[in-house]
């Protein structure tokens, strides 16, 4: 007896198989993020609507920068929908036994579904950097300012808050960087043994060799009730730019290479980075996690149809599924409070279920 040790089980069958997988897979997605689209605009479109001037036209803008991010979050739960999908439709048919009694093994039938989720992993990536990025920030940015106009400068970030010993410093809005640090809308909450002092505002600061140059000062003393003001001060003495300029580090906002470059900047600054780094990972196993649906989805795939357990197959399936993303994000959480080292957080469950997944193949195959 001949033992079939191709990889895929014929060119027909693996553009067959393929093909299925894909229009299922996309078609879930269109019909999940439609559904949510609207969810989420009903919930943001009175906001957006309340800042005057804002009609349809700021609408139609809002959805096109969520249309993104929802796509990139919810398609590897559509890859893991179309998967049991196609895999029940095949079984349903007799298609998987007419294989399985032609010598396919059970890796083979999956081998078409894994490779074309291999595709979708790849074009998730170069989506989330070029596309998904972006559009978060700007998001983020337009939030800020209650969905008006977006401030024209480029790097703005916004309510950004410093801890300076006890003192607790705010900017509204800060940009560029270095000594070309710029703060607007500033509120220092100068602090002795945790009690408050003084509250200090200005309009502007720019830093200068002993501390920043605060501009149109306001000083509220706590104790008195006094007002004091100002056309300049120096306060804030011994806080750097930088401790400004990184302190609003989004890694959903920043695409691999640049979130590495702050990385490095915030180390050099001494400032603590494993939940960025933990996060910087994620960026590739989270799109590689569509590689792992269809071997997590595959026993939805053996079984006799008619025996009644094709059901129950399927909801294992989605479960094993289901608890790949819950066990994601808890180790992604973990790596943010540090509790794990980076690396783990972003790479131990794909290691975990791509072995589980395999173990009930192998299972199945048996």
């Amino acid at each position: 007896m001949s033992i079939n040790t191709q990889f895929f089980p014929s060119r027909t069958i693996t553009i067959y198989m393929a093909r299925m997988f894909l229009i299922r897979t996309f078609a879930v997605l269109t019909a999940l993020v439609l559904v949510l689209q609207m969810l989420d605009l009903l919930g943001e479109s009175g906001k957006i609507l309340a800042y005057p001037g804002n009609s349809e036209a700021e609408l139609w803008r809002y959805v096109s920068l969520r249309f993104p991010m929802l796509i990139s979050r919810f398609l590897p739960f559509s890859v893991l929908l179309g998967t049991l999908i196609t895999l029940v439709t095949l079984n349903q048919h007799s298609e998987v036994i007419s294989m399985k009694a032609a010598g396919v093994s059970a890796h083979q039938i999956i081998a078409p579904l894994i490779v074309a989720s291999v595709g979708i992993a790849l074009l998730t990536f170069v989506f989330q950097e070029r596309v998904v990025t972006r559009a978060a920030s700007t998001v983020r940015a337009w939030e800020a300012v209650d969905y008006g106009p977006i401030p024209p400068d480029s790097g703005v970030a916004t309510n950004v808050w410093v801890k300076h010993g006890d003192d607790l410093i705010r900017a509204g809005q800060v940009t560029g960087s270095g000594s070309a640090t710029r703060l607007r809308d500033i509120t220092i909450y100068e602090r002795s043994g945790g009690t408050l002092e003084n509250i200090v505002k200005a309009d502007e600061a720019t830093p200068v060799e002993d501390g920043w140059k605060l501009v149109n000062v306001e000083q509220f003393d706590v104790r008195t009730g006094n007002v004091e003001r100002q056309p300049q001060a120096i306060a804030a003495a011994g806080v750097t730019p930088d401790q400004f300029t990184l302190a609003n580090v989004k890694a959903e906002e920043q695409d691999f290479l640049s979130l590495r470059r702050s990385i490095e900047a915030l180390r050099i600054a001494g400032r603590p980075t494993a939940a960025l780094e933990a996060s910087l990972w994620h960026k590739i196993s989270g799109p590689m996690s569509a590689i792992l649906m269809p071997l997590l989805a595959g026993i939805a795939a053996f079984g006799l149809a008619r025996s009644g357990q094709l059901l129950l197959r399927a909801v294992i399936g989605m479960a094993l599924g289901f608890a790949y993303f819950v066990i994601d994000n808890f180790a992604l959480a973990m790596g943010n409070f540090g509790a794990y080292p980076p690396w783990l957080a972003a790479w131990a469950p794909f290691a975990l279920f791509f072995l589980i997944g395999e173990t009930v193949l192998i299972r199945t195959e048996e």
